[in-house]
């Protein structure tokens, strides 16, 4: 008897795991594949579950990854349903985290259940890495597992990522790489007076005007072969003054960097501290600022099992994906660092959204596509 993907996705979205509550969410993917076979031992670190399960012992290792955790469902009355109700409705499932991403998870577990059930006997061992932490701050999920496998030299010859990374029709994309992503918060230290008598004060306003212009106005590059030119956004901007008549002491913003592989998060604060600098040099007053970097760009070289992807893809859903690394960061930039990595999972339209489903033609259509995967990576 095989699983079936739309049974387990519905069974998945039914528990509310809300990052970084997991609501049993690992346990029942754990009880799943511990029925096909599958050793697996569930790794908390604080109050995160993750999971690495493993069915063989041999090389090559085929890992498939992905995560449990979901973003809140937002205002519930908007729903056509309870989004941790599912239900099917004119051919879709609906339900938090069906696109996003646990009806991936429910398609590659009945895959390897099909897959099992045709090739008793497959040279190699086959496994699944899911966090809870993936939609939240992302520090006790994939990233600190990835150190506790290194540690215990458990090999992973190949991931891929179910993400949702189709715009809007299965088959239209793989992702083969992400930019980098890095926040810098950035402190302007003046000096608080009155605005009658500016000479006697420093106003922090004007030199961050000065230095956001600066850095907003950078040409970091124009793209390269594999990537989208890098861009920075300045987010916040904040001067907590609650006079109209004082000159503010502090004023602080907030921005981000999406960076390609002509870049590296230290050769980037090297460009901007000398920015920051430089101007607060020259208006005798002092900065402060913190980044966080959460990851390095990263580009997967296409090689035979890219194209075996491909290509299966390319039969099942008569779409040949295209190879990208568009949108945001995914666990792909820590799993990277130990194991070759795509992308590949539902399409992403209504992730995140009021209403949010997947086609159930297309569950069906990934479940093969994942099967064919592992029948031409272990022939």
């Amino acid at each position: 008897m095989t699983l079936s993907e739309l049974k387990l996705a519905k069974e998945l979205i039914r528990k509310p795991s809300i990052t970084p509550k997991d609501a049993g969410a690992i346990n029942l993917l754990a009880k799943n594949l511990r029925s096909l076979g599958f050793n697996c031992k569930i790794i908390k670190f604080k109050n995160i579950k993750n999971l690495y399960a493993k069915l063989g012992k041999s090389s090559p290792n085929f890992c498939y990854a992905g995560h449990t955790d979901v973003v809140p469902p937002g205002k519930i009355s908007s729903w056509r349903i309870n989004p941790f109700k599912p239900k099917v409705i004119n051919n879709k499932l609906i339900g938090r985290g069906a696109s996003d991403m646990k009806a991936s998870i429910a398609c590659f577990v009945a895959a390897v259940s099909k897959f099992k059930s045709k090739n008793k006997k497959f040279k190699g061992s086959i496994s699944l890495l899911i966090t809870g932490d993936e939609e939240g701050i992302a520090i006790n999920g994939t990233k600190r597992v990835i150190k506790y496998l290194k540690r215990k030299r458990e090999k992973i010859n190949f991931c891929l990522v179910g993400e949702p990374t189709n715009p809007n029709n299965l088959g239209e994309m793989i992702k083969i790489g992400r930019r980098g992503s890095m926040t810098g918060r950035l402190t302007i230290f003046g000096v608080q007076g009155h605005v009658a008598y500016p000479h006697a004060a420093k106003n922090p306003s004007n030199i961050i005007i000065k230095i956001l212009k600066k850095i907003k106005d950078l040409k970091l590059d124009k793209g390269t072969k594999n990537f989208q030119p890098s861009n920075l956004e300045i987010t916040k901007i904040n001067i907590d003054n609650h006079a109209d008549n004082v000159i503010p002491g502090l004023a602080t913003a907030v921005f981000n960097i999406r960076f390609n592989d002509r870049h590296s998060a230290s050769s980037l604060k090297r460009k901007l501290n000398k920015i920051f600098k430089s101007i607060t040099k020259s208006n005798k007053c002092r900065f402060k600022i913190k980044y966080e970097v959460s990851g390095e760009a990263f580009l997967t070289k296409p090689n035979k099992t890219t194209y075996m992807i491909q290509n299966i893809i390319k039969k099942i859903t008569g779409i040949k994906p295209k190879l990208s690394t568009s949108g945001g960061t995914s666990d792909a930039r820590f799993i990277r660092n130990i194991a070759p990595c795509l992308e590949f999972g539902l399409v992403g339209q209504s992730m995140h959204k009021i209403d949010e489903s997947v086609s159930v033609t297309d569950l069906k259509k990934l479940t093969k596509i994942y099967e064919n995967i592992l029948v031409s990576y272990f022939k």
